[in-house]
């Protein structure tokens, strides 16, 4: 380690150890304050470390300090605020639309470290490597295992990975290749998916051959895949409860208002009454010194705002996606995220109000 690493690191101090065995603290900059991580590793491929603090991969963590000493390589990188895959596993708060979600973000992030020449492959894709941060984005973790693609190799020499997830070639019965980390993917679709539902069978089987050859090519030939399941009417959002039972969603409820979309006749019954409720008190609210025009545009536009309030809180037409915080694990932040879209949706019905007024005045 030269002088100016030496110093670079000096100027993080230790606030707390998030873990002790693995050599993992939270620590703070001297002087910015900003709050990383900071890890030191007995396992590691320099090179790789290198190459990700020089090129920022979106998905993987910031590097901003890279130092190796003594055998040891010592990693300041950004702190992902959020939760590990392996806590939502344990909390059963995965849906079929957010397993489709995040196999198709963690296709995009091997796809971008598997276009890399050579390309990188991870070794160590497991759910508590992978962070769903606060803003519903995510993130593959601990590069301790990666290694670069050796065209001349027959077989690794070094045999790292963690068991259940790792390929048989990292075992040293072949080399790694992109294909090493398709198995892996294959594994965790399987144990992301088998308490909800079977529509993934044939691509876990197809990821987890023995054979690499017989694996899919490359992670594009998956996302494409996961695409089509994602439009697809037969890919139901199914909810694991709390006490182990199955939530069905409709496969297709189309444009059925919420409350009509799972066809629960109370639910109906109670959306019924509200949505009557909320069409005969804008429609026939009273708005005094007022034109013709403009009092219709005033009832058709508080009207909207709060049909808007229950669209944005119900989803209705899966209108939470424009808003990525309204994806996130943590409630708090998902319900920040829908007042915001609402907020966006008030300010928009409000525009075209401000324009509906400006055209009335121009009537005769």
């Amino acid at each position: 380690m030269d002088l100016a690493s030496r110093l670079a690191i000096s100027y993080y101090e230790t606030v707390a150890t998030i873990n002790d065995e693995h050599k993992v603290y939270l620590v703070r900059h001297r002087e910015s304050g900003k709050i990383c991580v900071k890890k030191i590793l007995d396992v590691y491929n320099p090179q790789i470390y290198e190459y990700l603090q020089n090129h920022q991969i979106t998905g993987v963590p910031a590097l901003y300090e890279v130092c190796e000493e003594n055998g040891r390589l010592t990693v300041i990188e950004e702190l992902i605020s959020g939760t590990s895959l392996q806590e939502m596993i344990g909390s059963r708060t995965l849906s079929v639309d957010l397993i489709i979600k995040i196999m198709l973000d963690l296709c995009d992030i091997l796809g971008r470290l598997h276009c890399v020449i050579p390309p990188i492959i991870h070794r160590d894709i497991k759910p508590s490597n992978i962070i769903i941060s606060s803003y519903g984005q995510v993130v593959l973790i601990d590069f301790n295992a990666a290694k670069y693609m050796s065209g001349n190799s027959n077989s690794d020499t070094v045999l790292l990975g963690t068991q259940g997830y790792a390929a048989p070639e990292q075992y040293g019965f072949g080399a790694s290749t992109p294909q090493t980390d398709i198995y892996a993917l294959g594994v965790l679709l399987k144990e992301l998916s088998e308490p909800l539902t079977n529509i993934f069978d044939d691509i876990v089987n197809r990821c987890t051959q023995l054979n690499p050859a017989d694996r899919p090519e490359n992670v594009g030939i998956l996302r494409k895949e996961f695409e089509m399941l994602s439009k697809s009417a037969e890919a139901p959002a199914q909810v694991l409860k709390a006490d182990g039972n199955k939530e069905h969603a409709p496969k297709n409820p189309g444009f059925a208002l919420p409350g009509f979309r799972t066809k629960t006749p109370w639910k109906m019954i109670i959306a019924a009454l509200s949505y009557a409720c909320i069409f005969g008190f804008c429609l026939t609210l009273r708005i005094e010194n007022v034109s013709v025009y403009m009092r219709q545009i005033a009832r058709l536009g508080i009207l909207s705002i709060m049909l808007s309030v229950v669209f944005c809180r119900l989803n209705y037409r899966n209108i939470q996606r424009f808003m990525p915080l309204c994806e996130s694990p943590r409630r708090a932040v998902r319900c920040f995220g829908i007042f915001i879209l609402n907020v966006r949706l008030v300010c928009l019905i409000f525009l075209a109000m401000w324009a509906a007024f400006a055209l009335a005045r121009l009537l005769p």
